[in-house]
């Protein structure tokens, strides 16, 4: 019962953990205050943010997996390859949230995905973080160094 307690809290700590970066990143491109009229449906930008996003949570879950294999050491082989993996997912939709952060003209429900750039933003910057922890702890690339 105590476990099943502290995983949900601990998933309801990391989703108020990334509302609120998600919503620094909105304050910090200066486009946190919503639409005078809402935009409803997809639009070219939010398909493009979406797919960012969807890139960036690609990136985390591969880097999650990568570090996991990197910390047992069980299997050696090709963590540092998924790990890399994760680096450059993480890489690119870190730049396309970005990208769509800076050209968007309006907040919240306007249609330029201002949502979903934020959030492939932070996740993209999650799944970069992930893949660099994985691949330091790869045995490969600490045997290459020294």
């Amino acid at each position: 019962m105590k476990r099943t307690f502290a995983i949900i809290f601990g998933a309801v700590a990391a989703v108020a953990v990334f509302a609120g970066l998600v919503h620094a990143a909105l304050v910090a491109a200066h486009v946190s205050e919503p639409a005078a009229t809402t935009v409803y449906g997809m639009t070219p930008r939010r398909i493009w943010a979406t797919a960012a996003l969807g890139l960036a949570l690609a990136g985390v879950v591969i880097g999650g997996l990568a570090l996991r294999r990197s910390a047992s050491g069980l299997r050696p082989g090709h963590g540092s390859l998924w790990a890399i993996v994760a680096l450059v997912a993480g890489l690119l939709a870190l730049a396309n949230g970005g990208l769509n952060l800076a050209i968007a003209k309006g907040g919240p429900g306007t249609g330029n995905g201002v949502v979903g750039g934020a959030a492939a933003l932070v996740l993209g910057l999650i799944g970069m973080a992930l893949g660099g922890l994985a691949l330091a702890r790869s045995g490969k690339w600490r045997s290459q160094a020294g």
